[in-house]
């Protein structure tokens, strides 16, 4: 269900229809799964939405035993465009813990 809001310029979207878009980095067209497989970063203390945490998995090799996971963010500022299936954005980050950390 989208409510386009003309006079503001807004589009209101269910965030259960935004969980089902389909995240593309778009320099390399890389594909990192749906936002529903992402955790919502924000700031504690400001309530400001940081971005989107994502893991990516690596399996192993010749030089780890074990499955790893890569830690990255997806900044909000680099999100480029929410379309009708796919969320296109920047790049991702690594993700600094301090700005979403619970100490002082």
């Amino acid at each position: 269900m989208m409510i386009e809001d003309h006079k503001r310029g807004w589009i209101v979207m269910l965030l259960s229809e935004l969980a089902q878009k389909e995240l593309i980095q778009v320099e390399e067209g890389m594909r990192y799964g749906f936002l529903a497989d992402t955790d919502l970063l924000f700031n504690h203390k400001t309530g400001e939405i940081i971005g989107f945490e994502i893991r990516k998995k690596l399996g192993k090799n010749l030089f780890r035993q074990k499955d790893h996971d890569i830690v990255e963010y997806i900044p909000w500022h680099e999100i480029v465009l929410v379309g009708e299936d796919r969320i296109l954005f920047g790049k991702t980050h690594e993700l600094d813990r301090k700005d979403v950390s619970e100490d002082d």
